[in-house]
């Protein structure tokens, strides 16, 4: 299926989740080659009513060139997309690939987090480690093709807290986040980190900034 593309448009962003589309191009407007980006060069599968694919790969990178390969077929515009999510420990790495529907409905972070808190309430705080694990893949209208992977360590507490981000965010505890004022490591979840400090240590951050070269020769 083919959309209409906007004229001016340069680069297309496989997402329907408004919350993460701000944080996509707060990450990329963040790096060289991709800071000049304006608003109307940038759009979304959203903007244009593009069908969602079925995710049907197995790992985050298959899922990422899933979305990303159907959006480039669709709009002719080289396509970036992510696919990422929560790995636990203690449940053998999942949720994994259905983070968004682990409690069966997809998107529902409210009941998502407490499936996930009643799955893990009996577990010792030292086996309550996790990690954000995200793919980002470019895929350009000649077939080029590019992913990079990246991780957020940390551990899980017990009840959410935090006002930013979406998804799992009110209930990790990244391991690699600024010190508190006596010099001790942060113990904020990444909901309680501001944007542009999430952004720095994120799994997101980290993929697209491995990713970006590729997006800003792409254009």
């Amino acid at each position: 299926m083919t959309v209409v593309v906007p004229p001016g448009a340069r680069l297309v962003l496989a997402s329907h989740n408004r919350k993460k589309l701000v944080e996509l191009l707060a990450i990329l407007r963040a790096q060289p080659g991709l800071d000049g980006l304006a608003d109307d060069a940038v759009v979304t599968a959203g903007d244009l009513g593009a069908p969602e694919p079925v995710e049907d790969g197995v790992t985050f990178a298959e899922n990422a060139l899933v979305k990303a390969r159907a959006l480039a077929l669709a709009t002719g515009l080289p396509a970036v997309a992510d696919d990422s999510g929560l790995s636990v420990d203690v449940l053998g790495g999942a949720p994994g690939i259905f983070s968004a529907r682990w409690a069966g409905r997809h998107g529902d972070d409210v009941a998502n987090l407490g499936l996930l808190l009643a799955q893990l309430g009996d577990v010792r705080d030292e086996h309550r480690t996790a990690a954000f694990v995200c793919a980002a893949a470019l895929v350009t209208p000649d077939g080029r093709e590019e992913v990079a992977l990246g991780e957020m360590p940390g551990v899980l507490v017990r009840e959410p807290r935090g006002e930013h981000g979406f998804g799992y965010d009110p209930v990790l505890v990244p391991a690699e986040q600024p010190v508190g004022p006596d010099g001790t490591p942060g113990t904020r979840t990444s909901a309680e980190l501001t944007p542009e400090e999430k952004n720095a240590i994120s799994h997101r951050g980290k993929a697209l900034r491995a990713l970006a070269p590729a997006v800003a020769d792409a254009l």
